[in-house]
């Protein structure tokens, strides 16, 4: 199947699934009338986690998630190495979290994700097994790219899972940087990240398991010492860098009908000089949504990143995020009271006026969208 060709199956099924939700809840997306209530039998929580992606520790869930999950405050789950022993101990785990979700009120199953994103980054056994650069590095690299998407895809969907964080988009600079040292890039040669990572999401899509490409507007940059999920980052990038390397990946994965983009949690002082890329409205909305025209699901990358601290508490953070224009807040502490502090937050603001409830609902609306058109997996 050609990129075009699968890019035309995803917006299909993605504007079935924006009727879908329409004819479940309403009214469907916003009108010049006023604001829509396409979710107005919900209650504040359970908008609040249409949202919310937690984690948990250990194998066995804890049953404050199956209660949230029961309860409609649940968009998905977001699984970790210490979560899996096999591919059938967590199909089991997933199948009971989808049974709960059954019980729940919001007719969509759950997105259940993890990084699959090969070699040493993958939470799975088996598929894919070459890293990103081994992939980038191979003789016939664009039919390796497409052989680990579709390897990520299967199994992934043998497993239950219908989200994959990966493919990396980062045109990594130097050997055993940030990315280089995980082998997480496809390369140097930003025309190459671009291919293969377009190769890769299709390959994957057309298995049925959505792709996510991260972490915009990219990595490469970064240092080894500059790790995200430690501390802040600055990555002072020139404009002319970051449209000819760091931007180059990007228009291809759409096109390709990527359908998750995650941000990065890395400062870019040239596009905002105040605020790192999930938390900025100039990066989230002006440049994903409005210059590069993304239309999908946005998700935050770890909401506990060390990052982010210096910029708010972790309630804050969270609605800041959300408000900003990130669809899913991802809460991968594997501690799934994170995930439920991260709820109340949401709830609250939406509550007091803080999230204006028209972009809310906008936001729920590509998330259930989503969740129609990837499924459970059977």
């Amino acid at each position: 199947m050609s990129i075009t060709t699968n890019r035309r199956v995803r917006v299909a099924a993605g504007a079935i699934a924006v009727t879908l939700v329409a004819a479940l809840f309403g009214s469907g997306t916003p009108t010049s009338a006023g604001p829509p209530d396409p979710l107005s039998g919900l209650t504040t929580s359970q908008l609040a986690g249409q949202r919310v992606i937690y984690s948990y520790a250990g194998l066995t869930p804890p049953e404050e998630l199956f209660d949230r999950i029961r309860a409609g405050e649940a968009a998905g789950v977001i699984f970790f190495g210490e979560n899996i022993t096999s591919q059938a101990q967590i199909r089991a785990v997933i199948d009971d979290l989808q049974a709960a979700n059954e019980e729940s009120p919001i007719d969509a199953p759950l997105l259940m994700m993890t990084d699959q994103e090969g070699g040493i980054v993958r939470r799975l056994p088996g598929e894919p097994v070459l890293s990103a650069k081994w992939v980038g590095a191979g003789p016939h690299s664009r039919q390796l790219a497409s052989e680990a998407g579709t390897g990520a895809g299967e199994n992934m969907l043998g497993a239950g899972m219908n989200v994959n964080l990966a493919p990396v988009l980062g045109v990594y600079r130097q050997p055993l940087d940030f990315l280089d040292q995980f082998q997480r890039s496809y390369g140097h040669d930003a025309q190459k990240v671009a291919r293969l990572g377009a190769a890769f999401i299709s390959a994957q899509q057309s298995t049925g398991v959505a792709a996510t490409v991260k972490h915009f507007p990219g990595l490469g940059a970064a240092t080894a010492s500059q790790n995200t999920d430690l501390g802040p980052v600055t990555l002072d990038l020139s404009r002319r860098k970051l449209r000819t390397v760091d931007d180059v990946p990007y228009p291809p994965a759409l096109a390709a009908g990527v359908d998750l983009v995650m941000a990065s949690w890395a400062q870019y002082p040239r596009l905002d000089p105040d605020w790192p890329a999930g938390l900025s409205r100039k990066i989230v909305r002006g440049r994903l949504r409005n210059q590069f025209g993304f239309s999908g699901v946005t998700i935050t990358d770890a909401m506990e990143a060390g990052a982010i601290t210096p910029f708010g508490t972790p309630d804050e953070n969270t609605v800041r995020a959300a408000r900003v224009g990130m669809d899913l807040l991802l809460f991968s502490a594997k501690d799934t009271d994170q995930g439920v502090a991260g709820l109340d937050a949401l709830t609250a603001a939406l509550e007091d006026g803080t999230l204006d409830p028209v972009h809310f609902n906008e936001s729920i609306v590509r998330v259930l969208a989503l969740r129609f058109s990837v499924g459970a997996p059977t």
